[in-house]
């Protein structure tokens, strides 16, 4: 098990729905009582960040995470000015916030994924000690992310992961015994995945990571805002991040609300700049629409246009669009922009990405990278503006050239809308 320090962050709870404040009392995922349904923010008592060493990792920043203790072995996501890609866009103030394996430039996140920023985060508000399960779904980067970190610290761990994304789930050594893997069966989607970790948190013992619902995840998440601001010594203007559930745009936007409070960095919001990967794109169609609610999507047809997406962790079918303090108030209060790529073009951002700046970047980062080539084409950010490019993922070609690999396989496999009963039998052996 890898050494742990006490870090308990001081802050309080709010309730974006009401505005009522109250004290977090473990790990609450929502306002308690009947208030209305809407996302929790933390407020801490920093007001203005104070960043800690290097040897801290992550947590630099832990001011502003809502932790109780602090993990070894993280890694922030570091930010550099782009000098190959802004010259070949015409932008003289492009900064990319790089999360993944890359050595030369100080990246070195084992998981290759901006997702080690939520485990490290939602894994340091565990209290030391808890003896409860982390139940956690996800599409494949999440998942290797936080069986990474559980492994390391010795936390329980369940992974509800659909069959056919288990390709992502690769890891430098061998995992310990406290991580256990479920797998929906192929044809099986993100959705499929969430519902079976909602049933395994039925069983006493298991709790839910939570999603965007854990302050921990999103703060987490913001890192990268922090790290490109410091690096900039301003709030970026415009913000591109490829999304799925939108959770690191939400978390982009509240890091944004903090510096704004800080007062140090600037007094505007940046522009969120988001997109989605055609053609599975439910939060592209409601935004442009003008609604505040997903519209209804069949089953079966999301599940055929997952298919056909390269971006595979883009396929959330239920993401955080519509609640209080969701992705929809924070478009609207930044008044953002969404974008669609295609496969296509998704292929030619990564790799004029890799060629100019020198690394291979997963395929959500290089819809990201396909819709800043639009914006800065159709004329939609000015060329001097300062521009945070979001690279969610990379290294990842890089790192499996340096290293042994391992693949975690399926403790259990369910089918699909598994009975509750049936789930509890078999998951409860497990543990």
């Amino acid at each position: 098990m890898m050494n742990v320090k006490e870090n308990r962050t001081i802050y309080k709870l709010q309730s974006l729905a009401t505005g009522q404040l109250f004290e977090d009392s473990g790990w609450l995922l929502e306002t308690p009582g009947t208030e209305p349904a809407g996302l929790i923010r933390a407020n801490y008592q920093s007001r203005q960040l104070r960043v800690k060493g290097d040897e801290f990792g992550l947590y630099t920043y832990a001011d502003w995470m809502p932790i109780q203790r602090i993990l070894r072995g993280s890694s922030p996501p570091v930010t550099y000015k782009s000098e190959k890609l802004a010259s070949r866009l015409g932008l003289s103030q492009l900064f990319i916030t790089f999360s993944g394996y890359w050595p030369e430039k100080g990246a070195f996140m084992r998981s290759c994924s901006f997702k080690e920023t939520e485990a490290y985060s939602v894994c340091g508000r565990l209290d030391t000690g808890c003896e409860k399960v982390l139940v956690v779904a996800s599409a494949g980067n999440t998942a290797r992310s936080f069986a990474r970190v559980c492994s390391d610290n010795r936390i329980g761990l369940l992974l509800c992961v659909p069959e056919d994304n288990l390709d992502a789930l690769w890891f430098d050594q061998p995992l310990g015994d406290c991580v256990k893997l479920a797998a929906t069966r192929s044809g099986s989607d993100y959705f499929d995945a969430i519902h079976l970790s909602n049933l395994a948190c039925q069983i006493n013992g298991f709790i839910p990571e939570g999603g965007a619902k854990n302050i921990a995840r999103r703060d987490g998440m913001g890192t990268t805002v922090l790290s490109a601001t410091l690096a900039i010594g301003r709030i970026p203007d415009y913000y591109f991040q490829a999304v799925g559930s939108g959770t690191g745009a939400i978390a982009a936007w509240e890091a944004n609300l903090r510096l704004l409070d800080d007062g140090r960095f600037g007094n505007h919001k940046m522009k969120l700049m988001l997109s989605q990967n055609e053609p599975f794109h439910p939060i592209y169609d409601a935004w442009t629409a003008g609604s505040r609610e997903l519209f209804p999507m069949d089953e079966e047809v999301a599940r055929k246009k997952v298919e056909k997406i390269l971006a595979k962790v883009l396929s959330n079918r239920k993401p955080p669009y519509s609640l209080p303090g969701g992705l929809f108030d924070a478009m609207t209060d930044t008044k953002g922009e969404m974008f669609l790529v295609k496969n296509r073009e998704c292929r030619e951002a990564a790799s004029l990405f890799e060629k100019l700046e020198g690394i291979d970047i997963h395929p959500a980062a290089a819809v990201a990278v396909a819709s800043l080539m639009d914006a800065a084409r159709d004329g939609k950010v000015d060329k001097d503006a300062v521009i945070m490019l979001n690279i969610t993922g990379g290294g990842e070609e890089r790192f499996k050239k340096g290293h042994e690999l391992f693949y975690l396989k399926p403790h259990v496999v369910f089918g699909m809308c598994p009975p509750a009963n049936e789930v509890k039998e078999k998951l409860e052996r497990l543990f």
